[in-house]
């Protein structure tokens, strides 16, 4: 079962939160109490990406995952609104109305950001934390101006869903080699519209996004995360190495994961591997020693 529940983000903006498996019944205390976990997609992701993720995390725990402003069916505010700070007060809001907190968030690129800024500014809400493939270095002009450029080759609007796939899955520029997974992830953040496919958000807003985050280095942020964290990496993923075992050195309750055969998306790339490098560490912080 996955139910939506409506919360009021930073600024009065509406998001919409996706709760997965039947929600804690008045009669079931067992039930009321399972540990909850918030999931943050990443930039032009969805709530819906964690499906798979959510769906086995539901067999013990409170999964719930987030549209974030400007994706999925929140709101679309002026770019101007699309800013750090909104972004983690938004989680933070739908920790608060939701009653889930203290929470594991679990958090893909940009959601893997707010979730450690979240738990450096809101310590009192966050009792755990996973960092999917996110560099806390700061990638600087060129790399936001390579985004510009990405966007402009998308040849909007898409005739079908199967277009989207392909062009996503094979025929990007960006595209090393054939991936049906990005292709899928791709094709589920496209609406139909009148003259074809085309995305949820608009570039605009994603641009504005990144460029928040984009050009500065989040070191400080990471240190000041007092509770324990996995940084997880697919091997051929944006985050490198030795960036993810310095991330690793200056949490200071940092562990290390990696997924071999898994790029930028590894919860969608490899899922199984996904599930066997997150779920030990989830199960010492909320049901072990941690709790």
């Amino acid at each position: 079962m996955v139910r939506r529940i409506d919360v009021t983000g930073s600024g009065g903006v509406r998001l919409a939160a996706w709760e997965f498996g039947d929600p804690p019944k008045d009669e079931d205390p067992a039930g009321a109490h399972r540990p909850g976990v918030l999931l943050l997609h990443g930039l032009m992701g969805r709530a819906s990406h964690w499906t798979a993720t959510a769906r086995w995390l539901a067999e013990r725990y409170r999964p719930v995952a987030l549209d974030q402003r400007g994706h999925g069916q929140s709101e679309k505010p002026p770019a101007a609104a699309h800013t750090r700070e909104a972004y983690v007060e938004d989680a933070a809001a739908a920790l608060e109305q939701l009653g889930l907190a203290p929470v594991v968030v679990i958090g893909h690129a940009m959601g893997a950001l707010t979730a450690w800024q979240l738990a450096a500014a809101r310590p009192d809400l966050v009792r755990g934390l996973v960092i999917c493939d996110m560099r806390a270095s700061a990638l600087g002009a060129a790399s936001q101006r390579e985004w510009e450029d990405w966007f402009r080759t998308w040849p909007l609007p898409f005739a079908t869903l199967a277009d989207v796939r392909k062009w996503f899955g094979e025929d990007d520029p960006w595209v090393e080699r054939p991936s049906p997974a990005r292709g899928e992830f791709y094709a589920e953040v496209m609406h139909e519209s009148p003259d074809g496919w085309r995305p949820v958000f608009t570039p605009a807003q994603m641009l504005r996004s990144r460029e928040t985050w984009v050009y500065d280095a989040h070191w400080e942020e990471l240190a000041q995360v007092r509770c324990p964290a996995l940084v997880v990496r697919g091997l051929d993923g944006q985050l490198g190495r030795a960036e993810s075992q310095e991330m690793v050195r200056v949490l200071p309750r940092g562990r290390y994961a990696e997924v071999a055969d898994a790029g930028h998306l590894v919860h969608y790339d490899q899922p199984e591997a996904w599930r066997a490098a997150v779920e030990p560490f989830l199960e010492e912080v909320l049901t072990g020693a941690d709790a």
